[in-house]
């Protein structure tokens, strides 16, 4: 059971798949640091000083608080919309990003996949031997041949 369980730990497509489960898992932490660092907070400035990961609804609690850390630390029961926003823009990159990838990758399948070679040989309808395509007559039964 030992020797199949490695056999199947070690067959290409799972070796294939665990490294792109990796480096997928990389490429998110990318993208989480890309959205939450990078493009919230200009959009955020544009919206008038907006922190997106500070959005949320107070659902139950004592009263307005400045953050949503502040919120949470209280004990306060919070709707965090605005890390939801911040998850769904790292999901668009993410797909965005993937769909790109995705299409390279058929672009290049169809530009090395050979065009079908046209036949250089029939086959006699007598003898069933293969005669060039081109020719008149059977070189093995000597029978006329349809063009």
């Amino acid at each position: 059971m030992f020797k199949e369980f490695r056999e199947f730990a070690m067959h290409g497509s799972v070796v294939d798949m665990a490294v792109g489960i990796i480096i997928g898992a990389a490429f998110g932490t990318i993208v989480t640091s890309l959205v939450a660092d990078v493009l919230m907070p200009p959009i955020g400035l544009l919206l008038g000083k907006v922190d997106f990961a500070n959005l949320y609804i107070l659902l139950s609690g004592a009263g307005p608080y400045p953050s949503l850390a502040a919120a949470q630390a209280a004990g306060a029961v919070t709707m965090n919309y605005g890390q939801f926003l911040n998850k769904i823009i790292s999901f668009l990159i993410v797909a965005f990003a993937l769909f790109l990838v995705i299409r390279g990758v058929n672009r290049m399948k169809k530009r090395t996949e050979p065009a079908p070679a046209e036949p250089t040989t029939k086959d006699c309808p007598f003898c069933a031997t293969a005669v060039p395509i081109k020719a008149v007559r059977c070189p093995h039964c000597t029978s006329e041949l349809k063009k």
